[in-house]
């Protein structure tokens, strides 16, 4: 695999991994209430926890992202020259 190659497939990795991390902030905003009472019928969970819950999960998805896609996308980008 060529750089050039390495260094899209690290942005298409990029973009949709910030798709999937939009798509679930949207759904913790917008369907608060339901995902609550969905995963409250499985698991006995006070709205404190569940809200933490998921504000780890997105936090260490997004460092992730950045660990994983971001940067070693940068480092290409600084090693070939920006182009």
């Amino acid at each position: 695999m060529d750089l050039h190659t390495l260094k899209t497939f690290l942005l298409w990795c990029l973009a949709i991994n910030y798709l999937i991390l939009l798509g679930w902030f949207a759904a913790f905003v917008f369907a608060h209430s339901w995902m609550y009472r969905l995963h409250s019928q499985w698991f006995r969970i006070s709205e404190e926890r569940f809200d933490a819950i998921h504000y780890i999960g997105i936090s260490v998805y997004k460092i992730g992202v950045l660990l994983f896609n971001l940067v070693p996308y940068l480092a290409l980008l600084i090693v070939t020259g920006m182009t």
